[in-house]
């Protein structure tokens, strides 16, 4: 991947955005932290659990959507994928965990670079329609494993020894992993972003024909991109099936990968923090909207409009207004 100096890819500075980013992202993640010493109860840790995995998966997403430009409606598919390599891997006797998540990796990355290299050959509505079909392809070979639950899914009698210990069995050590899971995926995402890598992406995605007349392989980056964010959605079913205990096609269908994608929209696109502050939100408005309504996507239809006419650019944008931040 080499070629001339942009402009566009000059060495980057700490603007008082990345500052806010940082901050929100440090606050979030001490808070997730203390939660299960704060008096919390199973079912309140479990929905933090839930969150932060959906952060995972929503973080790698923002790498698409805001470095790349790239919207993909397929992007819960990786999740169901991760899972279902678990699921799979215990049923049939694999209980090393470190083996397990190696075989997460490795399909995840596969599946992403074969279908990326199809997907990518298209762009705007035609990309998000074909990772739809990749997405639904998924689905539907999931629920065709009869021997592996079918459409019923998946329950898991046992989980994972870590070094041959029980700690992804532990609720609190499981957590704790998850929690280090979302970190390090903070951390290296947001300093991708602002590799010679990511500025490359960002300026291919206002910019395409400029890069690549200046010697950048523009799908190249893009398809590195893509395989990164399948690989971390990988890693998030990885988790999804230890906390969960169960995988079922419902991991992967499109209304999942809908859902990531609102998450992204609720905390702002090109935000780390905002995708991380999205999940938990998203989390939150599902659980306590649907205590209310059994259809609660009715009253979260309205909230999701008034979010996009009033705080433009989501929640981080609004943050940064309240805080007074500028470039």
């Amino acid at each position: 991947m080499t070629g001339a100096s942009l402009p566009a890819v000059e060495a980057p500075r700490l603007t008082a955005h990345d500052r806010l980013d940082w901050t929100i992202g440090a606050v979030l993640l001490v808070l997730l932290a203390a939660l299960p010493w704060s008096g919390a109860d199973a079912y309140i840790t479990g929905l933090a659990m839930k969150a932060m995995i959906l952060a995972i998966a929503a973080i790698s997403l923002d790498l698409l959507i805001g470095q790349a430009g790239l919207v993909s409606l397929g992007h819960a598919a990786f999740i169901a994928l991760g899972a279902y390599v678990t699921g799979i891997a215990l049923e049939e006797g694999l209980y090393d965990a470190t083996a397990i998540l190696a075989l997460v990796i490795v399909i995840s990355a596969l599946f992403a670079l074969i279908t990326g290299a199809i997907s990518l050959r298209t762009s705007g509505v035609y990309f998000i329609m074909i990772t739809l079909a990749f997405g639904q392809m998924l689905f539907f070979a999931t629920a065709s494993l009869s021997q592996y639950g079918g459409d019923d899914g998946l329950t898991l009698w046992s989980t994972s020894e870590l070094f041959g210990t029980s700690l992804l069995q532990d609720e609190i050590s499981l957590f704790l992993i998850i929690l280090a899971t979302l970190a390090l995926t903070w951390i290296a995402l947001a300093r991708l972003s602002k590799s010679r890598f990511g500025r490359v992406l960002n300026a291919a995605r206002q910019a395409p024909v400029r890069v690549e007349t200046l010697g950048f392989e523009v799908f190249r980056y893009r398809l590195a991109a893509y395989t990164i964010a399948g690989m971390i959605a990988g890693i998030a079913g990885f988790l999804l099936a230890h906390q969960a205990e169960f995988v079922s096609p419902a991991a992967g269908a499109w209304q999942r990968s809908g859902d990531l994608i609102m998450m992204v929209l609720i905390g702002g696109i090109g935000t780390r923090s905002g995708a991380l502050l999205g999940a938990i939100v998203f989390v939150a408005l599902e659980e306590g909207l649907s205590l209310v309504l059994h259809e609660w996507r009715l009253i979260f239809g309205p909230l999701l409009v008034l979010l996009v006419l009033f705080a433009r650019g989501g929640l981080m944008a609004a943050l940064s207004r309240l805080a007074g931040a500028r470039d």
